[in-house]
């Protein structure tokens, strides 16, 4: 749908312009290079006087028939977003050659030494509750216990920071005050490519900065995303998202949280990435209760059934698959519930407690959203045969663990 000049010069009124620019504020995901890192110039603040905390405005069905409506959602949130900036201290090793005995017999005490050094970056994130529990990335405060938390009224607090999940890039941060502005949570997972989609943080330093477009794609694989080390289905959006936006909300256009901007692709254009607010609400939950989340596995790869895909994994099975619709066990990792469960390498799995399962992601969905012990039954085509399977996932190992489901 077209936009008018008008709607055009409201929107852009929206931009709050702020200061700083930091390595944290994003990932950057081509191959090994990384711009995030280094250091930044020193940051100059105008202080502001404390503010009183204006109050949540109450959640009401969006008016699509007002112009305003993006202006008024990121109003209702803006106040609960936050700067986080985070400092950590990182060594450089001295390369491995120099212990060599011929080296220190050589130089003697002019070898280098390793160096520390302080590295810094801004991100975002966003208040859940009244008395300080904030939500961001694990990337924006890895390294760090503390951080520096800024709200929008320019109010400054030392953050701790209470729990890091690395598998899906999400941190909480707990500082000490009470009546704060909150965010209103919604749900991710009845939106549709084509809907609004607003984005609040504070990219490349420019503090409270909102951004708008569309949710382009949703459940987007964390292989498709460049990152699959993580166990995220990832909602993409045209929403400019920069360094610095990591760890701020994405909002629907009532003004709810749908997710948290998290990636966006050096490679690409106009392309970013949110983690859905329930897998956020889910391991932040975790993350303030015991400091760590647990993530539910089988111990399996696995791989999409097409009748090329077949013949390829045929080549590698004794027992040959005689199907090619449904997810391929392609190997099953040693003493993980999956083998305690006899699944094998050449199963099909069908479906899970009665759902359709279709790729390996809808896989890793169904397990994630399950608890460590929870029984699942699973349907299984077995040399042409159904059958059915009882597995109760174990917890995600912290090394060494297989990539898959």
């Amino acid at each position: 749908m077209s936009l008018s000049f008008k709607q055009l010069t409201l929107y852009v009124t929206l931009l709050s312009v702020g200061g700083g620019i930091g390595w944290l504020g994003n990932r950057y995901l081509q191959g090994s290079n990384n711009p995030e890192t280094g250091s930044v110039l020193p940051v100059v603040r105008q202080q502001i006087p404390s503010y009183v905390s204006p109050p949540v405005q109450e959640n009401r069905p969006v008016d699509r028939s007002n112009p305003n409506f993006i202006a008024e959602a990121a109003e209702k949130i803006g106040p609960a977003v936050v700067r986080i900036d985070a400092s950590a201290k990182v060594t450089n090793q001295v390369p491995e050659a120099f212990n060599n005995p011929l080296f220190r017999r050589f130089f003697g005490d002019n070898l280098p030494k390793p160096e520390e050094r302080v590295r810094r970056g801004t991100g975002s994130g966003f208040i859940l509750t009244s008395d300080g529990r904030i939500v961001t990335n694990a990337h924006v405060v890895s390294g760090t216990d503390t951080v520096k938390v800024t709200l929008k009224d320019g109010r400054e607090f030392e953050g701790k920071v209470q729990g890091v999940d690395p598998l899906t890039d999400v941190a909480v941060v707990k500082i000490n005050a009470k009546e704060l502005p909150q965010v209103v949570l919604g749900r991710s997972d009845n939106i549709v490519p084509g809907q609004w989609a607003i984005a609040i943080g504070n990219p490349l330093g420019l503090d409270n900065t909102v951004t708008v477009g569309i949710i382009s794609a949703t459940g987007r694989t964390s292989s498709q995303v460049g990152i699959p080390d993580k166990r995220v289905r990832f909602i993409q959006t045209d929403a400019a998202i920069n360094p610095g936006n990591s760890g701020g909300p994405l909002l629907n256009d009532q003004g709810e949280v749908i997710g948290i901007n998290t990636a966006i692709r050096a490679d690409a254009q106009g392309l970013g990435f949110a983690i859905p607010i329930e897998t956020a609400k889910r391991v932040s939950d975790q993350l303030f209760a015991k400091g760590k989340a647990e993530h539910p596995y089988l111990g399996i790869q696995m791989l999409s059934l097409t009748p090329a895909t077949k013949v390829e994994v045929n080549k590698q099975l004794e027992n040959k698959i005689t199907i090619d619709r449904g997810v391929a066990v392609t190997r099953v990792v040693e003493n993980s519930p999956a083998r305690q469960a006899d699944l094998r390498a050449g199963d099909v799995i069908q479906k899970i407690d009665g759902i359709e399962v279709k790729t390996p992601g809808d896989v890793q969905e169904r397990v994630e959203n399950t608890a460590v012990g929870k029984e699942l039954e699973l349907e299984i085509n077995r040399f042409g045969q159904v059958q059915k399977i009882k597995v109760r996932p174990g917890a995600f190992p912290v090394s060494g663990s297989p990539t898959g489901g």
